[in-house]
């Protein structure tokens, strides 16, 4: 997943929080220092360190999962867009050895007990396959925190972010078993309107989700569907097994 992706309170007796600046120089553009400054004082940046997890982004599925219950022992899931590997982190803790989790991301991740990475690009042609293959049968969650990078242009990488989502969403149909569930990060503004006409046709509820973990100043949230209701195929599929 890649993050490119509450406050804390300061304790003492002191109002507000005490912000770390970082000073340019160093080579660093405007845009790198804010961000380095943001990743400095973000509670969820410190909290991970604390608690182990690989990135901030872990807190987001933890939100998620305690508040509609998409996680449980033995399940098959599909990481999309799996680096640095915090969602694969919080999902193998919850269906364990039992259960098989593989993930994909353009970039390499650091090997992850009871997780299988591949660093392949999603939209390669060969990707779904491979998962598939490795998968071993029907999904009970394909979770995608795919972000392309970053224009600039508003409009531009909403429509880039929601492609990604499609795309997941396309895949999620062929490999995902009935009553299995689909989660996707995509951008405020709109156009997502198709996407969630088609997930609605095919699934029991869909619904928007923005995790406290989310930057309140981002516009990033979440597309859940739960409940697939499967298409011949994949019913067919499951019944052969």
């Amino acid at each position: 997943m890649s993050d490119r992706r509450g406050g804390a309170s300061s304790g003492g007796g002191v109002r507000g929080e005490l912000k770390q600046r970082v000073k340019t120089g160093r080579g660093r553009t405007l845009s790198q220092k804010r961000w380095l400054e943001r990743q400095l004082n973000d509670p969820y940046v410190a909290r991970a360190k604390r608690e182990g997890y690989r990135s901030r982004a872990a807190y987001k599925l933890l939100e998620i999962d305690e508040r509609y219950k998409l996680l449980r022992a033995g399940q098959k899931i599909v990481d999309l867009g799996a680096a640095p590997g915090g969602w694969s982190q919080v999902a193998a803790r919850v269906v364990g050895p039992s259960g098989r989790i593989v993930g994909i991301d353009l970039l390499e991740i650091e090997p992850m007990a009871g997780v299988e990475f591949i660093t392949l690009d999603f939209l390669d042609p060969e990707a779904p396959a491979r998962l598939t293959g490795m998968l071993g049968g029907p999904a009970d969650l394909v979770m995608s925190d795919m972000a392309a990078n970053a224009t600039g242009h508003k409009k531009t990488d909403h429509l880039r972010i929601i492609g990604l989502a499609e795309t997941a969403a396309e895949f999620a149909r062929e490999i995902l078993g009935p009553g299995g569930a689909y989660l996707a990060k995509v951008l405020q503004g709109g156009t997502e309107g198709a996407l969630l006409n088609d997930l609605k046709r095919d699934f029991a509820a869909v619904r928007h989700v923005k995790p406290a973990a989310s930057r309140a100043d981002s516009s990033e949230l979440y597309v859940l569907a739960t409940g697939y209701r499967g298409t011949p195929a994949a019913a067919a599929s499951s019944d052969e097994d």
